[in-house]
Order: structure tokens, then sequence, then C-alpha cells
């Protein structure tokens, strides 16, 4: 496997590219943006499936194997599947895996398969339905869970993402994980993050070690997993479970050391760090006429500025961290 030329000044090598297609979505989840939604950017502001493809195959030679496709909801913009088919087939590309709230993901299980797509994450915060509405302002619940179910018993490899915070979904944290117990499944608990669009999110106690000790009360024989070196999960399994969970800090940034990560939104923004301020928008280099060299300069340059962790990042950043996470991609 060769090196990722994309280095930054600590030395950490980034071959993991998130793109965002698309700032809408379907759902008006709290901790992503506000009920009445966010000023979404113009057709026009969005990066063409032709410039995202561009800047991909540059991501990909500079070093970029892994790209996961995220929005907003991905689904909801047209083209999407035509986009993943030529992706797909860009030399070099390892793998593409997908962020979806899974009201729209199972209608292209055929295309998925056949583009070798088999990852998919899917955003569920409750198992229960009345707690689902509160949480994403939207009655999908059966909709949602019949899907999973059902990718699952046609073969894909799915993680579920759950957000948790204290008076919203505490409740849900033990049925998903007894959900891994007869199912070949992955839950990722999340620390909740102030970013949806308003100045009133925010962390509301429930980091990582609550997580875990408030699981760990419930279970006797937990047995912690072996990580890939950049996951940003700490994995366990509770002993005779077919599936798993992690918990992932992602307020508290306890992986930052190993990041490997760089972000490319819906309207060309680059960031190397989720809590850092954008570095350059490629949408607009593109449109002005950028060379693939200048470009891969710009990015390569960006990389190497990048601050030793999230914390760094946000103090560098003179804009406010609660822009909502439909633009910021996740």
């Amino acid at each position: 496997m060769r090196e990722s030329l994309l280095v930054d000044q600590y030395g950490r090598r980034l071959n993991y590219l998130r793109l965002s297609v698309t700032d809408r979505c379907n759902f008006r989840c709290y901790y992503c943006m506000p009920e009445e939604g966010i000023d979404f950017a113009k057709r026009s502001q969005l990066l063409s499936f032709d410039e995202m493809y561009r800047l991909s195959a540059l991501f990909v030679g500079l070093g970029v194997d892994k790209i996961r496709i995220t929005g907003g909801e991905p689904f909801v913009r047209n083209g999407i599947i035509p986009f993943l088919d030529k992706l797909s087939k860009l030399d070099g590309l390892n793998e593409i895996v997908i962020t979806s709230n899974g009201t729209l993901t199972t209608q292209h299980q055929a295309a998925l398969k056949n583009m070798g797509i088999s990852k998919i994450n899917i955003s569920l915060d409750s198992l229960n339905a009345e707690r689902f509405h509160y949480i994403t302002r939207r009655d999908s619940f059966d909709t949602v869970y019949n899907g999973i179910m059902q990718m699952l018993d046609n073969g894909f490899d799915i993680k579920l993402n759950c957000v948790v915070a204290e008076n919203k979904n505490i409740e849900d944290i033990i049925p998903f994980i007894e959900l891994t117990k007869d199912h070949q499944i992955a839950v990722r608990f999340l620390e909740e993050m102030p970013f949806n669009g308003t100045e009133t999110s925010g962390y509301t106690g429930w980091d990582h070690t609550k997580i875990y000790e408030h699981i760990a009360a419930h279970y006797n024989r937990i047995n912690k997993i072996i990580s890939e070196a950049n996951s940003t999960s700490v994995n366990y399994q509770i002993a005779s479970y077919k599936g798993s969970f992690g918990i992932i800090p992602s307020f508290s940034r306890t992986f930052c050391g190993t990041c490997n990560r760089i972000r490319l939104s819906a309207t060309g923004e680059l960031r190397t760090c989720l809590y850092g301020a954008p570095a350059a928008n490629l949408r607009d280099l593109i449109r002005s006429g950028a060379s693939g060299e200048e470009l891969e300069q710009i990015i390569l340059n960006a990389v190497a500025k990048r601050e030793r962790d999230g914390f760094a990042a946000e103090a560098a950043s003179r804009q406010s961290i609660h822009t909502s996470m439909s633009v910021l991609g996740g």
C-alpha cells in the first residue's frame, strides 16, 4: 500500500476523505440543525458531481484510499447513484463507505452491491418510535428500522451511530446493546457536539467515561476489541453477543493524535479538522481555473498546517463552532 503524501506537521498521514455531497436532509435532528432548517446552499453553490469526481481523483492521487460519502443526507441529492458508480471505478480508491439516516438507503441496495459498496453507517438515536420522532422531528422510525434489518439480511456491514444526550435517549443505550445480541451489527455511541446551527446546543455531560460506566453497570463480561490504529471509537463486545459496540469521544476528542481524516463540504470547503475553520474553498479555485497542480499544492499546504488537535483548531478558528453539522458534513 502506497503512503499518502498528505502529511501534517506532526507526522500524521491522511488517507481518508469525508466527502459531503449535499447540505440538505429530510430530517431535522435537534443536534444537527434548528427545527425550521437552515439557509441551504443554492444548487449553483454546490460542487457539481463532475467537480466532486475531479477533486476525489486528485485526493486519491495524493494518497487517499478511503472516501466516506456524507451529507446532509446523501441520497436526497439527485444523481448520487451514477456518481457513486463512477467513483467506485477510480483506480487507487480501495473503499467507499456511506453515512445515511436510513430513510432512502434500502431502495438503492442492488446498485450499491454492484458497485462493491457494502459498509453503511446509519444515524439512529433511538429504538423507540416516540423518542425517535422527538429527536428527528420526523415520523420515520419503522422505515429506518425495517430497512436496517433488511440490509443486514442482504449482507451489508451496518454500523449504527447514536448520539447520547441527557433527557433525550439515555433509556436507549441498553436496548442498543441488546440489539447486538442476535444481530451482527455494530453500535457506536457518540458524545453530543455543539453543532446544530444555534447557540443553545451543547454538551450534556454524557462523555465516553459516563457512557461506558452506564453500560458496565448492566453487564459483567465486557470484552475490549482491538481496533484499527485510526479508529475514532473504543470498541467492545458483550461476551457471547454476535455484534459489538463502541464509544466515540467526539466532544472529548481523545482520538486526535491518530486522526487520518480530511473533509470536503458540499460547497467545496476544505477542512483539516472538524473543529477548525475552512482552509480553502476548492470549488472557487476550480471555477477560477486553477490547475490540478495548483489544487494539489493548496491541499498539501493546508494539511501541513493542521493543528495538533480539535481544541487547538477550535482556538485558532475565528468562526462560531455552532455551524450546522449538515453543512460541516459530519
